[in-house]
């Protein structure tokens, strides 16, 4: 059986109906693989297609502000990936004369583009022939071969390339590499795949093992870090104060309100006991203190447990490098979902 051809044929007949389905344009295709990354396709469709209407080409984008790019983005975190993104499309307007490299090797040159985006920008656009393998790619695979070893290591990754590249051979690249990145998220889904549907049942070697729930293998998960943050939410009367994160960290660029981070919890009146805390109160007239907890903030390998502390005086301090902003102008700034949770979703007395 021509695993690449019958993946191919269901996606004739299956394919989910996307924006980028029907176009080669190398800058569109790099959008939606960007945005996709980690995202399901309910989530980043409404910000590829508001990505796409505010920065219609590589040009537009490159012409851009960072901090307008951040806030077309927000929410849908991962920041860093908007931020190369953005010097990407500097770099191929100003040193390529905006136009993209035709090859993955070229491709893999340019900031915030890996291995995976670089195959299937060069396969769809240019018809090179390279696999391009995601986690759909890497489950459809391990469990159609019954591969035992780690997929996430090199002796697994190997053998996945290896059938990949093999899968595609005769096929046109492009097209392979999408139905199998379709058929992994529709069919050979990672619980509750659905066998009954799938074209290649028969040829599957896990099923016949009965280890499709054990496939593909992965090495241990890595620890996420818990982290504590405390927020402090000044308020006077409209105004509130907003800080640019700087740092190389999380949510480089985005804005906040001022932060202090700590090793281990803290509790509401030992933060404001605080002599830094009470030195920036110090002389106003405080009219209301507040506090809020929120359930923990889940990144990729951080565990982001917060506190906000609200508290409203008579005029706002000074504090370095902050700015004062009205409340109601907030959603002009890109935030951390962290401070859009907490606008949205704190209980209201």
């Amino acid at each position: 059986m021509n695993t690449g051809k019958v993946l191919i044929d269901w996606y004739h007949k299956k394919k989910r109906d996307l924006p980028w389905r029907e176009t080669r344009d190398p800058y569109l295709i790099w959008v939606s693989e960007i945005i996709m990354q980690q995202t399901r396709i309910s989530q980043g469709l409404p910000y590829y297609i508001r990505f796409t209407e505010q920065f219609p080409s590589v040009q537009k984008l490159a012409e851009s502000t960072l901090d307008k790019v951040y806030l077309v983005w927000q929410g849908l975190g991962y920041y860093s990936r908007a931020r190369n993104m953005h010097i990407t499309a500097q770099n191929i307007v100003s040193a390529l004369d905006g136009k993209f490299p035709e090859s993955s090797e070229e491709l893999l040159k340019l900031k915030g583009i890996g291995k995976y985006t670089a195959a299937a920008i060069a396969s769809v656009c240019y018809n090179e022939k390279i696999p391009a393998i995601d986690g759909n790619v890497l489950r459809v695979i391990a469990r159609l071969y019954n591969i035992e070893y780690p997929v996430d290591k090199a002796m697994g990754k190997n053998m996945v390339s290896t059938i990949s590249i093999e899968n595609l051979r005769n096929n046109d690249p492009g097209t392979y590499n999408q139905a199998i990145m379709d058929f992994g998220a529709l069919i050979c889904t990672p619980t509750q795949p659905n066998c009954k549907e799938c074209p290649l049942a028969g040829k599957c070697m896990a099923m016949m093992q009965n280890t499709i729930p054990n496939r593909p293998v992965k090495s241990a998960k890595t620890l996420q870090r818990p982290r504590y943050f405390v927020y402090l939410y000044l308020r006077n009367k409209n105004n509130t104060l907003i800080i640019q994160r700087q740092k190389s960290d999380i949510w480089h660029g985005l804005f906040e309100f001022p932060l202090w981070e700590y090793n281990s919890p803290i509790k509401p009146e030992d933060f404001i006991a605080k002599k830094e805390i009470s030195n920036i109160t110090k002389g106003l007239t405080i009219s209301a203190i507040d506090f809020y907890i929120p359930k923990v903030h889940k990144l990729s390998h951080q565990l982001i447990n917060s506190l906000f502390i609200e508290i409203v005086t008579d005029k706002l301090p000074a504090i370095p490098n902050s700015k004062i902003v009205p409340v109601n102008k907030l959603d002009e700034y890109a935030l951390p979902k962290i401070i859009e949770n907490y606008l949205t979703k704190k209980p209201k007395k």
